[in-house]
């Protein structure tokens, strides 16, 4: 057989097709046969790219990461608002709702208590999506509305918050629990001068906890 000519497409397909499957049978009942089937290709054409299924995830993973980091900042060139802490209120309702983020969650719940995974997430947080969220609170600061002391430090909290303390299924929390400290950060945010949490984006983040199978009980 000839030498692929197009590695990146395969590697592209087998990712695309690979989270197609994770999302539609589960991560665990998904094999590597099953994706070969998919793509109508060889092992060898899978192992090329990949030594195993776990690695598999962790680049469908990346492409995630990446996703939501492009959304991000195509969402604060393309929204419009009076002035940032409303642009900043649009922006997480959005990412909240959309399909395509949270299309991946049930699977990533598989490997949530994973320390390599929870500990490769928090440090992508800080270093990545941070920073964005701290440059918008920057801004409100400067265009007064949002007042807040360090909008570095700010950013960084706020999405450690919302994106690890507040995720039911790492910490084996029901629905009431869950609302409780969704509630709880809305007054803390206020607090920090960042008053960017409502009634509707609790609703959309425990809808989207619902659908990703989050609570216990």
């Amino acid at each position: 057989m000839g030498r692929n000519k197009y590695p990146e497409q395969t590697l592209e397909k087998i990712l695309s097709t690979s989270a197609k499957l994770f999302i539609e049978k589960g991560y665990e009942q998904t094999s590597i046969q099953d994706i070969m089937d998919a793509l109508s290709i060889s092992k060898g054409g899978v192992y090329h790219h990949f030594k195993s299924k776990e690695e598999i995830l962790e680049a469908v993973i990346e492409k995630r990461s990446q996703h939501v980091y492009e959304t991000l900042n195509d969402l604060i060139q393309n929204t419009p608002a009076p002035n940032s802490k409303e642009k900043l209120k649009k922006i997480l309702h959005h990412i909240a709702t959309d399909t395509e983020t949270h299309a991946l969650d049930i699977v990533l719940s598989v490997q949530v208590k994973n320390p390599h995974f929870v500990v490769s997430g928090i440090q992508n947080c800080v270093k990545l999506d941070a920073p964005i969220i701290s440059k918008m609170i920057a801004a409100g600061v400067e265009d007064g509305s949002i007042h807040t002391a360090d909008p570095e430090l700010c950013g960084e909290v706020f999405l450690l918050l919302l994106n690890f303390w507040m995720n039911p299924v790492l910490f084996d929390r029901d629905f009431s629990q869950t609302r409780k400290r969704l509630n709880y950060l809305k007054s803390l945010t206020c607090l920090l001068g960042l008053d960017i949490i409502d009634d509707d984006f609790i609703v959309a983040m425990m809808n989207a906890y619902d659908k990703m199978g989050g609570f216990v009980g």
